[in-house]
């Protein structure tokens, strides 16, 4: 079913009030590839009355007076994606459309949409606790630097004034939210929840049920890029939830607390698994891009371990693997109305089940990354599941690989190659080499160049037929000066290689690359390094990726 967006939806399922309202920056699409639907049917499952409010007008308090005020909380997220990412382009220019509106319409999204948003909550739901998540709150929940006011922000907690924040994978931790609030429980006492943050009261003392490390504070981040660069080393090093280690940062007198990350969850079928109504809501009549892009593809994994220093993953999902059940993707292959699946994946398409071989090992492990600056051995990285997964499926539908494939990783497995090149691509594969020079991959915390050369060499050696490889890169990296990009220009051009989309460098909260961007120093050595900020040097490094266009 869908969960209701007014009164009357709500009324006809027999609901007299709401637990719960979800405010969501997305159109409404009931399909387990959005955060806020798993999350909804989630709650509803577990026997909780939501409500769902998406895309509200927060010049106008109509939407948000469209449900009544819910008896638990209301949880905020921006969407599938950071509302500044989604409203401006690397320029810092306004984008005039958004895959995630309908008509693809843009305006629709507030900048720094979770606290627009609280901010609207607390005024139409008086009293109500707040709960904050989604990628925008997690990769916020501490402070961090902002791209886009090129500063140092506080953690979002106090911009936006809610009473809890949830990072990383959000269902269990918010049934049991709702859970403990149900029994009576008031919302300040909620301190025992792992991937929850929350502010404590000047002179109230930290919890006791975990360890924490404590950051350098706001002020001292914010004034002080050798500390900031202290406060991120702590934050990366405590991201494994095994080491059951929390973090405490002060700001203005105040103490925020970040709980240690949940733990890796053995049942992600019991999400996708649930009812969807694969498809948006009736109240929209136009298209919706993003709907389109995943409405033929299935989710089989979370997590990532590969650890790049632009990406965020590894803060939000976390680094260990989380695989669905083969049974649990084929259900949901069959279900699809289309004869294709136009892909299995998730934020990697090849790490499906993969995990260290001695898992003591793993539980204490800091690295960043399981891949670089070598494959860790204690890595077991068979595809052979992921094979049978994909055969498995093949038996109902046709499939292919759109996800991102981590080519070193492809590499140690020659089945895997074979069936790739020979059966699961549709015509073009794309890879992620990111850059060509040893130096910026180093920083990138990516794998030499020869790596790419090989999986395409192979690709090609194992192909049937008429299909490319086409290469991912990153412009103006921190690091990436313009003589560094000129050899990379030769790099292409030498192999004719034609990149029509470049991804010009973004700094992302809480990402490596960030700190690197913002302090302008190798995070790993301390070493001063080139970034190219202004407008001019950055369209520059993308001129010479695109060598070929006049």
């Amino acid at each position: 079913m869908f969960l209701p967006v007014n009164r009357e939806e709500t009324q006809k399922l027999g609901w007299k009030e709401l637990d719960i309202i979800i405010i969501t920056g997305d159109a409404y699409i009931d399909h387990p590839s959005f955060g806020a639907a798993i999350i909804g049917n989630y709650l509803v499952s577990k026997g909780f009355r939501v409500g769902i409010i998406p895309q509200p007008d927060i010049n106008s308090n109509d939407d948000f007076l469209k449900l009544p005020a819910p008896k638990l909380f209301v949880g905020i997220t921006s969407g599938n994606v950071d509302s500044m990412i989604n409203n401006y382009t690397a320029s810092k220019k306004p984008r005039k459309s958004d895959d995630y509106s309908e008509d693809k319409k843009g305006g629709r999204r507030p900048d720094r949409a979770v606290i627009a948003y609280t901010n609207k909550a607390k005024e139409n739901y008086k009293g109500v606790p707040i709960v904050i998540g989604g990628i925008e709150a997690s990769l916020r929940r501490v402070a961090h630097y902002d791209y886009w006011s090129d500063r140092v922000r506080r953690g979002i907690l106090f911009d936006s004034k809610a009473d809890i924040l949830v990072y990383g994978q959000g269902e269990r931790t918010t049934v049991r939210i709702a859970e403990e609030l149900r029994s009576g429980r008031p919302a300040a006492e909620l301190k025992d929840i792992r991937g929850t943050a929350f502010i404590l009261k000047k002179g109230e003392d930290k919890p006791l049920c975990f360890d924490y490390e404590e950051l350098p504070s706001f002020e001292e981040v914010s004034s002080d890029k050798e500390s900031f660069i202290s406060a991120e080393r702590i934050i990366h090093s405590v991201t494994n939830p095994y080491l059951d280690t929390g973090l405490i940062q002060e700001t203005s007198g105040r103490k925020l607390v970040i709980n240690p990350p949940v733990m890796p969850d053995d049942n992600i079928d019991e999400f996708y698994d649930l009812e969807f109504e694969n498809k948006p809501h009736p109240m929209y009549k136009e298209r919706i891009p993003a709907c389109e892009m995943i409405m033929n593809s299935i989710t089989i994994h979370r997590g990532c371990f590969g650890g790049c220093s632009f990406c965020s993953i590894a803060q939000h999902q976390g680094s260990f693997i989380q695989s669905r059940s083969t049974a649990s993707v084929v259900n949901e292959a069959v279900k699809l109305k289309s004869r294709t699946v136009t892909d299995l994946g998730g934020p990697s398409a090849n790490m499906y089940r993969m995990r260290g071989r001695d898992l003591a090992a793993c539980r204490q492990c800091r690295r960043l990354s399981c891949l670089f600056p070598k494959v860790c051995p204690n890595l077991d990285t068979s595809h052979k599941e992921l094979l049978k997964l994909y055969d498995k499926v093949r038996e109902h539908k046709r499939v292919f690989i759109n996800s991102g494939i981590r080519h070193e990783l492809a590499l140690l497995d020659t089945d895997y190659m074979k069936a790739v090149a020979e059966e699961f691509t549709s015509g073009l594969l794309k890879i992620a080499p990111e850059h060509t020079e040893k130096r910026i991959l180093d920083l990138m915390l990516k794998p030499d160049i020869s790596k790419y050369e090989k999986f395409v060499e192979l690709f090609r050696k194992y192909s049937k037929k008429e299909q490319y490889v086409l290469p991912y890169l990153i412009s103006a990296f921190p690091g990436v000066t313009l003589e560094a990009a000129e050899r990379m220009k030769a790099y292409l051009k030498r192999y004719n290689i034609r990149v029509e989309q470049v991804q010009d460098f973004i700094p992302l909260p809480m990402t490596v690359a960030a700190c690197m961007y913002y302090t302008e120093k190798d995070f790993f050595t301390g070493e001063d390094i080139h970034v190219a900020k202004s407008y001019k040097e950055r369209e520059q490094h993308r001129k010479l990726m695109q060598w070929w266009k006049k």
